[in-house]
């Protein structure tokens, strides 16, 4: 993660016009002295299943954590006519209303505080208001669409979403049983109306899978009323209708959060969006999906230039950041502003946060890959791949408000899309971080080795990714003992498939297939298997060994090869016979069999081999001597019985492979 910008600069500038011209305010704190909490003991103020994730990725509790100090809050609280809006204790700042120029003064005053300057003006939330194409980065086409021919390609039923899914191989995920379960997203938009009654995500409803709502622009608990933005954006995650629309995390859970005042444009909602993060990482969000971006304002004096949006200086971004490094994984529309009509030079490129070096930015295209022409571009002004993948967002099917799919365009939609499918990824493997998920995703990516400016690393394959991981997460631990090479291996499975050693000795130019088994049993789940070959040879060297993993009829693949040196003459265990040691190696054998008696010396020792049909193959008087090498060449491979007979008696067996 990146250190980050004060805002100092910009609260300098604006002060002396900030009284005339605005009531919503920004208050930094210059420290968290004093504070009742500590970070050994983060259970005050984080809950359960935000530590765990923290702790299942080795990430610090740092002073971010730490709630601002009380008395800061009470201080300024008690200043006569000021309004506590909302504050984030990752930037150590207060947002507040006041039109009471002698408040501020006061509030400057406090030796805790380290500046004050302005948000944005009197708020002005209008029900019902007209989507904003730039901030909502959606362009609404209400018309139904057809719906697509599946041809059977995949269990669910996904209707008018099977195009969006499909061009990723989504739905590989979802039929291997991976469509969000367990996972928790929060949506940040500008209101999610009709969620409480609209039959097109119904399902969330019966299944309790929304478990929280909060109003961010109005403090309130109620976000059904507001804006429909949020809601369209969250049936294209959550939708579960077979036959119209399936989503792409369908049996996730949500956080709702209205972070957005769609009748005006200021930077109070980068700080009402703070606020919402901070909360959604207190409770145990996973995933963050926000199809908002932030350019120009309406006081330009707030305005984004392109080097302004360079990772390191919107308020939005820097959260974004922060939230991603405390392991959640961050995705955002990366912008409408393809097009470049705003009011900078440089307007094309991507909006802020998706400018955030953490933050997954997701481009727009349509069902056939083209990129939409309104797709904001890349780079960041720091050089960043931006945007970092892109996804649908010409033609998105979405639940309309009336409960049926209609069609869309924007990178608000192409967001939603990819933000579900990588959160089923992340339900697969868990065993890798936010940043791996997202490295895994742009791996996958159909132009990864060579990123542009439109598409960044491409439209990912789910299904590339699904095995990306999975070499990811393969562990391997091969030993050699004299002809015996041990692997053990870990590999994650659901119980169905076959795994294949394969070798290449030496002196070989090609592998060749050793070993097989099935996979075991059970769920899918990282799971312990071990493959033991013999060597013969007597060429030394650097062997070669790779396994390959058969998942279904259509997927197959090779996990990381490894390597054994080979340096020694092949020597079984040794067998004891009484106070004889009898030693017949190697076994399994190749060309050559070597027996050796120990101190068992004497004129009526014979050594007898037969088949397994019980044919003699060979029988050999010992004559005194107490060792003796056969050559095997000729023999055919299977089971063979070695005796050691003694004045005609048997007095050892052993079972011997000739392969």
């Amino acid at each position: 993660m990146k250190k980050f910008l004060s805002l100092a600069v910009c609260l300098v500038v604006l002060q002396v016009s900030s009284k005339a011209q605005f009531t919503r305010y920004i208050v930094k704190f210059k420290d968290k002295g004093g504070t009742p909490h500590s970070i050994a003991n983060p259970s005050t103020y984080l809950s359960a299943k935000s530590i765990n994730r923290r702790t299942r990725y080795s990430i610090s509790i740092d002073s971010t954590d730490l709630p601002i100090t009380p008395r800061y809050l009470d201080s300024i609280r008690l200043v006569p006519n000021v309004t506590i809006l909302n504050y984030s204790k990752w930037l150590n700042q207060v947002a507040i209303r006041t039109s009471d120029a002698n408040a501020i003064t006061k509030i400057n005053s406090f030796p805790f505080v380290s500046s004050t300057g302005p948000l944005g003006a009197k708020l002005l939330s209008i029900p019902g208001v007209n989507i904003s194409a730039n901030k909502l980065l959606v362009k609404q086409n209400n018309t139904t669409p057809n719906t697509p021919d599946q041809n059977n390609r995949t269990a669910l039923n996904y209707g008018n979403s099977f195009n969006q899914i499909n061009i990723h191989n989504g739905q590989f995920l979802h039929d291997n049983g991976f469509l969000g379960q367990n996972m928790t997203i929060a949506v940040m938009d500008a209101g999610f109306n009709t969620y409480l009654t609209n039959n097109g995500i119904d399902s969330l409803r019966i299944n309790n899978q929304i478990k929280a709502t909060w109003d961010f622009v109005a403090n309130e608990a109620s976000v059904n009323e507001d804006d429909a933005h949020g809601f369209y954006c969250l049936s294209i995650i959550g939708a579960n209708k077979p036959g119209q629309m399936i989503g792409s995390a369908p049996k996730a859970d949500f956080y709702l959060y209205r972070t957005e005042d769609v009748a005006s444009e200021y930077p109070v909602e980068e700080q009402n969006w703070l606020a919402a993060a901070e909360r959604a990482d207190s409770i145990g969000a996973d995933v963050f999906s926000t199809s908002l971006g932030y350019i120009d304002f309406d006081n330009a004096v707030f305005d984004y230039s392109y080097p302004m949006r360079n990772g390191n200086t919107a308020m939005m971004t820097r959260g974004a950041d922060l939230a991603a490094k405390k392991g959640i994984l961050v995705c955002n529309s990366a912008g409408n502003n393809g097009n470049g009509s705003g009011s900078f030079i440089d307007y094309k490129y991507v909006a802020i946060p998706a400018d955030g070096d953490s933050v997954l930015a997701v481009g727009a295209c349509n069902i056939s890959g083209a990129i939409a022409s309104s797709s904001a571009w890349g780079p960041s002004f720091s050089g960043r791949v931006k945007p970092n993948v892109t996804s649908v967002g010409v033609g998105t099917s979405f639940i309309n408000l009336s409960g049926t799919p209609s069609n869309g365009n924007g990178t608000s939609f192409s967001n939603p899309n990819i933000a579900g499918l990588i959160t089923a990824l992340w339900q697969a493997f868990p065993e890798l971080s936010n940043m791996g998920i997202i490295n895994t995703t742009q791996e996958a990516s159909h132009i990864f080795s060579a990123p542009d400016g439109r598409f960044g690393y491409g439209i990912p394959n789910m299904k590339k990714a699904f095995v990306l991981a999975l070499q990811k997460v393969y562990q391997v631990t091969p030993t050699i003992n004299s002809c015996y090479v041990n692997a053990e291996f870990k590999a994650k499975d659901n119980g169905t498939g076959v795994y294949e050693l394969q070798r290449k000795l030496p002196n070989e130019t090609v592998f060749s297939t050793r070993k097989t088994l099935n996979a075991s049993s059970g769920t899918f789940a990282l799971k312990n298997y071990n493959f033991k070959d013999t060597i013969t040879t007597t060429n030394f060297g650097v062997v070669n060994y790779r396994i390959k993993h058969t998942m279904g009829t259509d997927t197959s693949f090779f996990y990381a090869d490894f390597t054994v040196t080979h340096s020694s003459a092949c020597v079984t265990s040794v067998n004891t016979v009484n106070t004889y040691q009898i030693v017949i190696a190697p076994n399994p054998v190749g060309n050559d069999l070597h027996i050796q008696l120990g101190n068992l010396v004497s004129n009526k020792i014979a050594i007898r081999i037969t088949n397994s049909k019980g044919a003699l193959i060979t029988q050999q008087q010992m004559n005194g001597r107490n060792s003796i090498n056969l050559k095997t060449s000729n023999w055919a491979a299977g089971i063979y019985q070695v005796e050691v007979i003694n004045n005609h008696k048997t007095i050892y067996t052993k079972k011997l492979l000739k392969e």
